[in-house]
């Protein structure tokens, strides 16, 4: 018997939708904001490579410990280095979890780009660098200028670094700073390095060249330190009075010869005095606040000279000063260590970075007459 009921008719079966389609408005919306987004990355990225409007004035900057990516761009910009801190600080946030900056002091200046900025900051390798070119005879002041003039590190910095107590402890430095040991050269330093980082270079050539001359004059030493007391410090202190009288550097021998000749000739008045303007001078830097150094601007006066006040005269004071007055270069050292064989107890400029040697202060101020 046939079934009469009527079969349903077969449905067609739909595919499963992978994804919905984005109604038109939707699509418009995602298009403006992947626009947006481009915009925003490439605005950004024009900004992280442009240089902030400035005339590369130098900037000390001190990083703290902990600080957030949006505070540190605010003090980035109220230092006047950046121009857009909500930049910067994005900048910071995406770099946080590869590097950070370093905490403590930093030098800067107004005419960096945000990347290089960023770069100091974090004291990266990839950093700018400097030539750095310190002269013989500089002092530890004039060092720190140049430093500073480079981008290098700031002066007030590298001076507290060269006078700390801790850190010429581990330099195995005596004395009140590492005047003396700041080697004269030419450097390839990064900007915005350590200040202590910088000194522990400049020591670390002078060490080199202290064991240079060791070798080479290993008995001068030895009977310097039998007939004076006298070690590397002591020295470097006479190196650096005669770099800072020598002009010329075949004189140096003979002009050390006279030094060493004031330190042991009995007739010599006062005894054992170096009586050198250089070392007066000196003390005016380390000690600007003496009577007879108010105003001082270079030149060596008369009452300088007559101050005993000032530690480092050596008119007023017998033997050497407490201290190196400048960084002597190798030849001055050499000239302590081999000093020439001479009978003079004066010297005075003659013209063209020359000397006029004496035995006698009659013949001395002969010289003086016929060269002023």
């Amino acid at each position: 018997m046939k079934d009469d009921v009527q079969s349903k008719p077969k449905t067609r079966r739909r595919k499963p939708r992978s994804g919905r389609k984005l109604s038109r408005r939707a699509r418009s919306a995602y298009g403006v904001l992947v626009a947006t987004c481009l915009l925003v990355l490439g605005w950004s990225g024009l900004s992280l490579g442009r240089r902030h409007g400035g005339s590369g004035r130098p900037v000390e900057l001190a990083w703290p410990q902990a600080i957030g990516s949006r505070q540190g761009a605010a003090r980035l910009a109220a230092a006047g280095v950046i121009d857009d801190p909500f930049v910067f600080g994005l900048l910071l946030a995406v770099a946080s979890p590869v590097v950070t900056p370093e905490p403590g002091p930093h030098l800067l200046a107004d005419d960096l780009t945000p990347f290089e900025i960023l770069r100091r900051l974090t004291r990266l390798s990839s950093r700018a660098r400097a030539k750095v070119v310190i002269p013989e005879g500089f002092n530890r002041f004039q060092i720190a200028a140049r430093l500073e003039q480079a981008k290098v590190c700031s002066r007030s910095e590298f001076d507290r670094a060269v006078s700390d107590a801790a850190w010429l402890s581990s330099e195995g430095i005596g004395g009140d700073s590492a005047e003396g040991y700041l080697a004269p050269a030419t450097y390839d330093l990064s900007c915005d390095s350590a200040a202590t980082a910088v000194a522990s270079e400049l020591v670390e050539t002078t060490r080199k060249r202290l064991g240079t001359l060791r070798e080479s004059h290993a008995d001068q030493l030895a009977g310097l330190a039998s007939r004076y007391g006298w070690g590397e410090r002591e020295v470097l202190t006479l190196a650096s009075v005669v770099e800072k009288e020598a002009a010329k550097a075949d004189e140096a021998p003979v002009i050390a010869s006279v030094f060493f000749n004031r330190l042991e000739d009995p007739s010599f008045r006062p005894l054992r005095s170096l009586q050198s303007d250089p070392t007066a001078a000196y003390g005016c830097l380390a000690d600007p606040n003496l009577e007879s150094c108010r105003g001082y601007s270079g030149r060596v006066t008369p009452a300088m000279l007559r101050d005993a006040n000032n530690r480092y005269n050596t008119y007023r004071h017998p033997g050497l000063p407490p201290g190196p007055i400048a960084n002597p270069g190798a030849s001055a050292i050499a000239a302590v260590l081999s000093p020439a064989s001479t009978d003079y107890l004066f010297f005075v400029a003659s013209g063209d970075g020359r000397h006029a040697f004496s035995r006698t202060l009659g013949a001395h101020e002969a010289a003086i007459h016929r060269h002023d």
